[in-house]
């Protein structure tokens, strides 16, 4: 049965930006858009990059789609779903999230992070 755990305050996340946060021995890049008010869990690991630096990347979008553009090599991923757009054959897992009064919790298993439904809208 999966549960939601309390990872931060949403004043510790920076709109239009990327924190990391370890959740249960995993590195989990978090992303907080302003303007939709929507946050989003992805792993920090960059699968091509070979380390943990999502959570350091640039946020936008591609025709409508939220991403954040890898520091290091620059592919773009999807915050919703985790593929990779230059080469959907590469995923990286998201997490679902939610703010819940004015704190970031995520789902969370017995045996680890959830993974499952990619996001949920904010409700701050």
């Amino acid at each position: 049965m999966s549960v939601w755990k309390d990872i931060c305050s949403t004043d510790d996340l920076q709109p239009d930006s990327g924190v990391c946060a370890l959740v249960d021995g995993q590195q989990v890049a978090i992303f907080l858009l302003a303007r939709e008010q929507a946050v989003y869990a992805i792993h920090n690991y960059d699968p091509i990059g070979k380390a943990n630096v999502l959570s350091r990347g640039l946020i936008g979008d591609i025709k409508g789609e939220p991403v954040v553009a890898s520091p290091l090599y620059k592919q773009h991923f999807s915050l919703r779903t985790g593929i990779c757009l230059e080469d959907e054959s590469i995923v990286v897992p998201t997490y679902p999230i939610r703010i819940q009064n004015g704190r970031v919790e995520i789902q969370v298993t017995p045996t680890g992070v959830s993974q499952g439904r990619p996001y949920e809208e904010a409700n701050a």
